[in-house]
């Protein structure tokens, strides 16, 4: 059972989520926060699987609880949940520490394949965020010369793919695999799976 904590300043929306989330039979919401702070302490408190969290609050909002969480030592995966689409808000979470970004007019179905996703170490993105994302064709720069085999793998994470799964559809190890992902985080300056996803979908690749 992959154990959640929902943070949103609307009592409404997190019993809705928790409805949801609840009744899908291999999830379960553990803790609820109704703002920043009250969310680090509930996951301290909880230590859940996945966090989903908004980021328009009150007091402490939802970029700077997830840098808190991260401070604190807290590692569990966390989703956003939330209105904006903007790319400086996007940007903002992930370097914060987010692993995925939702909005909140997704379908319910999403929301639940999200929380699925960042619990087996996916990076959950919604198709209109990375959209947000993308520059005008002739303002995207050209990037590192990447190899051929480094361009494959992290056009399968850009899908949102672990690494035994890249492993197997390309005929390599998992160490083979960990060795290109290296290389590519060197070479295109990220320091973790979500914002080399981004940085390919900037780029075209995946």
């Amino acid at each position: 059972m992959t154990t959640v904590v929902v943070v949103d300043d609307h009592r409404l929306v997190r019993a809705g989520l928790r409805t949801i989330i609840d009744a899908s039979g291999d999830l379960r919401v553990v803790g609820e926060a109704g703002d920043g702070a009250e969310a680090v302490a509930v996951v301290g408190e909880v230590a859940p699987d996945v966090v989903l969290m908004d980021l328009s609050m009150p007091g402490v909002d939802g970029i700077e609880a997830i840098r808190r969480l991260r401070a604190a030592g807290a590692t569990p995966p966390v989703v956003v949940l939330t209105s904006f689409a903007e790319a400086d808000r996007v940007r903002d979470a992930v370097d914060a520490g987010a692993i995925g970004y939702l909005l909140k007019d997704s379908e319910p179905g999403d929301v639940l394949d999200a929380v699925r996703a960042a619990a087996a170490g996916h990076a959950p993105l919604d198709p209109r965020v990375a959209r947000a994302l993308l520059p005008s064709a002739d303002r995207r720069p050209s990037g590192p010369a990447l190899s051929d085999r480094e361009r494959e793998v992290l056009a399968h994470v850009a899908r949102g793919q672990a690494n035994k799964q890249i492993a197997r559809a390309l005929g390599i190890s998992e160490r083979t695999v960990k060795v290109h992902l290296g290389n590519v985080f060197r070479q295109i300056g990220v320091g973790d799976r979500t914002s080399a996803a981004l940085w390919a979908r900037d780029h075209g690749i995946g």
